[in-house]
């Protein structure tokens, strides 16, 4: 008798798997391969997700253990530990991220219509980083200090939704101004960054295509007041003022005029100044756009609290980087299944619910959907009343 499928299964139903089908063609990733195929892999590794293991032996036991189902999880092969470490550390992980930028385009679609604090119609990004301790010598491959080694995530967050857009993964000693080189700037868009990002030069390639920045200002910043402009001193604004930048390699490397903003947050009482190449914002949105790009923080954080990318199941770099895209494909896809099926629930309530229903058949929806309960409704019909 059909009793419906498992809840992992139901989760992975949301996959486009014809899509992952033709990255693994394209960059041959099951080729010699016999029985363990890149989607088996993939679905042992997004359970590690979902179900918080620990190692490549939590893996296999959880799965060895519900060897009945695997079949009906999706997983054709048995689960082996050395096998799945074989995988993690051959296959090319560049499948991975190929297929998770499949799903953030999928996972954007969605959330295209996501308010996320200010009124503002046009895109806006958060761009910032996170280092990732490792140790040295078991990852000699990230030296990062003298005695440490360390992985960069360097992220591109679409605020509507919080959807990471544009992922890089590099050694801790890349500095993060060099990202800048590797975005392809979207006309209209607003990039929001820290002053880890200021740099004259990368920063005119927005402004020659088209797009918007926001960005703290550096404290030794050269530069002439043109015009300023009036603000309400009550919203917490100093001064609106257009500039032209001096000195000697400042005004060659943008050559432009840009806008800065003085603002004294009413909450910290610190003073902030932001320069922007957007004239027509209002000096209040500006400053809220930036208050937005906490967004990236809380993302870092929660994926590492969530998510299983502080301890690695391999060694080596392909390994790390393989289980850091599924880790974000898993995020993505979460994210795809709170949408579709129109969840009010947080992506931290659906994970823990996940983490302890993956081998039982009730509908996904079902599961997942908050139902109010009265609580004044609790005490049984036929229960002796002792008191009036």
């Amino acid at each position: 008798m059909y009793a419906g499928k498992l809840v992992f299964a139901q989760v992975m139903e949301h996959l486009p798997l014809h899509t992952f089908r033709r990255i693994v063609t394209r960059y041959a990733g099951e080729r010699k391969v016999k029985s363990f195929s890149c989607l088996d892999q993939f679905l042992c590794m997004a359970f590690a997700q979902l179900t918080f293991r620990e190692s490549l032996r939590d893996i296999e036991a959880c799965l060895r253990a519900q060897q009945s189902k695997l079949y009906h999880l999706g997983i054709r092969s048995t689960v082996a530990r050395n096998t799945l470490a074989n995988a993690n550390a051959v296959r090319d992980w560049r499948i991975y991220a190929d297929f998770a930028q499949s799903l953030i385009g999928i996972a954007r679609s969605l959330y295209v219509d996501e308010p996320f604090g200010v009124d503002l119609q046009d895109t806006v990004y958060a761009l910032d980083t996170t280092t990732i301790d490792l140790c040295l010598s078991v990852f000699p491959w990230a030296p990062f200090q003298q005695s440490k080694a360390a992985v960069r995530l360097h992220t591109l967050l679409d605020l509507r939704g919080n959807i990471p857009t544009f992922i890089h993964i590099s050694g801790g000693k890349l500095h993060e101004v060099n990202i800048l080189d590797q975005l392809v700037p979207e006309p209209g868009a607003f990039y929001v960054m820290d002053r880890g990002f200021f740099d004259y030069a990368r920063l005119y390639r927005f402004e020659q295509a088209s797009s918007f920045f926001v960005i703290r200002a550096k404290t030794r910043m050269q530069a002439q007041r043109r015009y300023s402009h009036r603000v309400d001193r009550t919203t917490g604004l100093l001064c609106d003022q257009t500039i032209c930048l001096t000195g000697n390699y400042a005004p060659r490397r943008y050559p432009d005029p840009l806008r800065r903003i003085r603002f004294k947050d009413p909450a910290t009482t610190k003073t902030l100044i932001f320069l922007t190449n957007n004239f027509t914002l209002p000096a209040r949105t500006i400053t809220e756009l930036y208050r937005c790009r906490w967004q990236v923080e809380l993302f870092f954080k929660w994926i590492k609290q969530h998510l299983r990318i502080k301890a690695f199941f391999g060694t080596s770099e392909n390994a790390v980087k393989c289980q850091i895209w599924i880790a974000v494909s898993t995020y993505v896809l979460v994210a795809i299944v709170k949408k579709r099926l129109q969840l009010s629930a947080s992506l931290y309530q659906i994970l823990q619910i996940l983490s302890l229903t993956m081998f039982e058949r009730t509908p996904l929806h079902q599961l997942l959907t908050q139902t109010a309960t009265d609580e004044n409704n609790t005490v049984l019909d036929k229960q002796l009343i002792l008191f009036e």
